[in-house]
């Protein structure tokens, strides 16, 4: 009994890497960061993603105060920015504002924009001014996939749905592997517009945005995904990357160049 317990009591380490090798991920070397090995390498673009939650008496004094406001900025020639969409939220957390600006030329040109902006009365008083109607605020600060379309303005009227996945840390390779398959899935009747992946704000984040007519017309091209040899794998292989997802069906406002 002695020699049995001394025999067993050895051999369990020996058992327990046994199995944990078979669930521990063996993961190759990298020399690049994720961001230089997804992005789009052609462009230096920043992207900031707002998203305001509005105390909801004041969603309307909100709107106007923005549309005064932003396009001003936007037209600006002497701000390495553009406004690429604004919106607010439809069906999602409600009294909800989502602003999406381009950067162009990356960090320098965030810190150039954001510096002027500082000596602009104008501004100041609108920032005070919004501030008063706010309950909430965050932003991020992001990159496109190389693999994904450029967000250009577009005629309306359209419905915009931005889906928001938070992944599993150390995932981001494998889930840009994957949609840069599952992207030519999308693209029939025009409905991608963009996809971002997080650098700075909570990370590991991931946001696809989509425009359609409506939301039967949403459901008619999501449905039509499933017909098509591939769809189903990609899917299958890509949720269990996933930790959290939410969607945004967003209406845009009267000033956004996606319309």
């Amino acid at each position: 009994l002695i020699c049995r317990g001394l025999v067993s009591s050895a051999s369990r380490p020996r058992e327990d890497s046994w199995l944990k090798s078979l669930f521990v991920r063996k993961v190759d070397p990298r020399k690049d960061a994720h961001s230089n090995l997804l992005a789009k390498r052609e462009t230096s673009s920043l992207y900031k993603l707002q998203i305001h939650n509005v105390k909801p008496e004041c969603l309307d004094a909100y709107n106007k105060l923005c549309q005064e406001v932003l396009p001003k900025i936007h037209e600006e020639k002497h701000y390495p920015c553009a406004l690429v969409g604004t919106w607010n939220t439809w069906y999602g957390e409600q009294d909800q504002a989502v602003h999406l600006w381009r950067y162009e030329g990356g960090y320098p040109a965030l810190n150039e924009v954001m510096n002027k902006l500082r000596q602009n009365k104008e501004f100041t008083e609108f920032r005070k001014e919004r501030g008063n109607m706010l309950l909430s605020r965050k932003n991020q600060l992001l990159l496109e996939f190389s693999f994904w379309n450029e967000p250009v303005p577009r005629e309306g009227p359209n419905i915009y749905e931005l889906r928001s996945y938070q992944l599993r840390p150390g995932t981001m390779i494998e889930w840009g592997n994957y949609w840069a398959r599952a992207i030519r899935f999308r693209q029939d009747s025009n409905e991608a517009v963009g996809g971002f992946f997080s650098q700075i704000g909570q990370l590991y984040m991931v946001h696809h945005l989509w425009a359609y007519k409506d939301l039967q017309t949403r459901e008619d091209i999501r449905n039509a995904a499933w017909h098509k040899p591939g769809w189903d794998e990609l899917v299958y292989y890509t949720v269990p990357l996933i930790q959290e997802m939410e969607s945004r069906i967003m209406i845009p406002l009267k000033i956004s160049p996606l319309q």
